[in-house]
């Protein structure tokens, strides 16, 4: 079926992995089913890898590696999660490192956000960080040994390769077109709308500046040091992104950059890199040949490869989604 630029698109929006969640489609009367399907996997990701979770696959193996390695068996979910996290340290050469969790936690975000938000969190000292070659996933058995004390942090990557997950199986299962938006981390996969599905891309104080058509083949994600944040117990204030070569907070040079790539993994991953590269992360990105956007906040900087904006369509005069 084709979708015009005026047909009308099936969209919700609810709240999971302590993000929001939004799911559009050309097909509305495939909706409900797409949600259930979003649903499903997206609580079946919690229980595998929320670090805030006693009961979840992380907390149990990192319990268990307190005192010495450690290995489980994985579920297909955290599978599957751990390999693209493993990916995603290859493709930036650890600058995005899925053994970070102690020092996240040491930072202060050990908790859900509203609860580390109203208190004093971290000790302000940086945390060990073991390093992503010391994970082992075995390939057959999906059997995975991490060192003593390590601490799995998928957060700068499993929600972009979920959102890349659930596009594609959206896509294989139902009729039509999927954008899957899992707070910023964006993929889509089927048909799209004539012209396209409209992102707004926001500046630093969340004003649309610009708007990129994603087709088929291409994702988006942004990492911002300014919405994730909270006040450490030596009265600095922190973000969410750490810096895997010293275990600390990485310096707020970006307030936050966006890139465009094939996969919201691959671009969730270059956009945390490019946060934790701080003034190197324009030439770093320019090497990669991947459009990005990098605000200060005052300042604005882009790859060569950032598209121009999308010309307005008076019958789209809003994005379908501004991440």
């Amino acid at each position: 079926m084709t979708t015009t630029a005026t047909a009308p698109l099936g969209s919700t929006v609810f709240g999971a992995l302590g993000t929001t969640v939004r799911l559009l489609t050309t097909e509305p009367l495939a909706l409900a089913e797409a949600e259930a399907i979003v649903r499903d996997h997206l609580v079946a990701l919690d229980l595998a890898a929320s670090r805030f979770r006693d009961d979840s696959e992380v907390s149990r193996l990192a319990a268990a590696a307190r005192f010495g390695p450690a290995s489980a068996t994985t579920s297909p979910v955290l599978a599957s999660s751990l390999r693209a996290a493993l990916r995603a340290a290859r493709l930036t050469d650890g600058l995005v490192d899925p053994t970070v969790g102690r020092a996240v936690a040491a930072s202060g975000y050990d908790a859900d956000l509203s609860v580390v938000r109203g208190r004093v969190a971290g000790t302000g000292a940086p945390a060990e960080v073991p390093g992503w070659r010391a994970v082992e996933l075995d390939p057959v058995t999906d059997r995975v040994t991490v060192p003593a004390g390590c601490l799995l942090d998928l957060g700068a990557t499993a929600k972009a390769h979920a959102a890349d997950v659930l596009a594609d199986r959206l896509a294989t299962r139902l009729p039509g077109g999927f954008l899957v938006d899992l707070g910023g981390d964006i993929a889509v996969g089927g048909p799209p709308p004539e012209g396209g599905w409209r992102v707004g891309v926001e500046d630093a104080d969340e004003h649309v500046v610009q708007v990129l058509a994603l087709h088929p083949g291409q994702a988006v994600a942004t990492s911002s040091t300014r919405l994730r944040t909270w006040t450490a117990a030596d009265g600095t204030t922190r973000h969410h992104v750490v810096d895997p070569r010293t275990g600390a907070t990485a310096a707020a040079t970006w307030a936050q950059v966006t890139v465009v790539a094939a996969t919201a993994l691959e671009a969730n991953a270059a956009s945390t890199a490019a946060v934790v590269l701080g003034p190197d992360a324009p030439a770093w990105l320019g090497m990669t040949g991947l459009p990005a956007r990098l605000d200060t906040g005052t300042d604005v900087v882009t790859t060569p490869a950032w598209p121009a904006p999308v010309a307005p369509d008076p019958t789209r005069p809003d994005p379908e989604v501004a991440p």
